[in-house]
This record gives structure tokens, sequence and C-alpha cells, in this order.
């Protein structure tokens, strides 16, 4: 379903298939304490842990990396993956660089390309993603841009040594319209 890797333009930021051109910025964004927060990502990573990942997501026709670039600078990654194509339906993943790109307007630009690409060039109805109940900044983006709030996974994530909820979000395709006021 995503064996065409595009670039996909917006005002201010472009995503572009990753590459290892993009491992430095991988390798940063992973190794941020804020980022492996956010995301609850325990996973330790170094730099050519980094450039063996985007090296082979190039030629996964499952999912749909993207290195999210303003200008020429690696800001984060988006991410379709956790195909299901019997149900027409994936997972969104995003993380940004850091609290130096934070609320410049890159997440929802970049969520908004992806949805708008991926509703308009393949059959899915659905795409969900889980977010930690603390990343209220998230929750709110991923709300304006048409997600819906579906569930919570009680105690799902354990970091420094206290349980936090997950929240389940999904759009459909049915609910998706591009240039709606929301996505101001």
């Amino acid at each position: 379903m995503f064996a065409e890797k595009p670039t996909l333009a917006g005002e201010r930021v472009t995503l572009v298939p990753v590459g290892p051109e993009h491992a430095e910025g991988l390798y940063e964004l992973v190794t941020d304490p804020e980022v492996r927060r956010l995301t609850g990502s325990h996973a330790e990573f170094d730099r050519d842990t980094a450039r063996q990942w985007y090296l082979t997501r190039g030629g996964r026709p499952e999912r749909l990396d993207l290195a999210i670039t303003a200008g020429d600078a690696y800001v984060g990654e988006i991410v379709l993956n956790e195909l299901d194509p019997a149900n027409l339906a994936c997972n969104l993943r995003i993380a940004l660089l850091g609290s130096r790109v934070f609320g410049k307007g890159y997440g929802t630009e970049a969520i908004t390309l992806v949805l708008g690409h991926a509703f308009a060039t393949t059959a899915l109805h659905r795409i969900s993603l889980d977010v930690h109940a603390f990343n209220d900044r998230a929750r709110h983006v991923y709300k304006k841009v048409g997600f819906v709030e579906e569930g919570v996974r009680r105690d799902a994530l354990l970091w420094d040594g206290e349980w936090h909820d997950s929240v389940t979000m999904s759009v459909l395709r049915t609910e998706w319209l591009p240039g709606s006021e929301r996505l101001a």
C-alpha cells in the first residue's frame, strides 16, 4: 500500500522519504530526554543503529517513513505503520526533534499532509494512534486535525517509576475534511 514513497510539500515543512542522510537527526531525536518521555521510548539507539534503521525503511511497502524537514533541516519524522490491509487501517506515529522545534506548526502540517496523502492515494479507511495522557500539546494537535478520542489504555506506560495512561485516537476516511476550519 505504501510502495511509493512521496515527497509532500507544505508551507512550513516538506516530508521526504527517510534515508541515511537523516540518521544524525534521528539519533538526536531518539536521545533527547523530553522526546523520549513524550513518546515513552525506552529503546536505546546509537548512531549506527539510527543509520541502519533509515537505510532499511525505503524498501518496506507496508509502511511509510518520512522525514519532516523545515528548509534543509531535519525536524522530525512521521510514519504510517502497523498496516492492517484486511481492515484498511494503519497506525500513525510522529516525533519532533525537541523543544526547539515545538510550537511552530510543523507537526500539525506534517500530520495534515500525511492524512491527505493517505486518504487520497490509498484505500485506507482508518488511521489510529496512541498518545500518552500527559501529552496535552500532542492531544490538542491530533484533535485539531480531526482525530477523535476513542478510549484509554490504563497504566500503559511506566516512566520514572510512575504509571501513565495512553489515549487511543483515530480518524476515519469519512471524517477527513481537508481544508476545513479545524486545520487553520
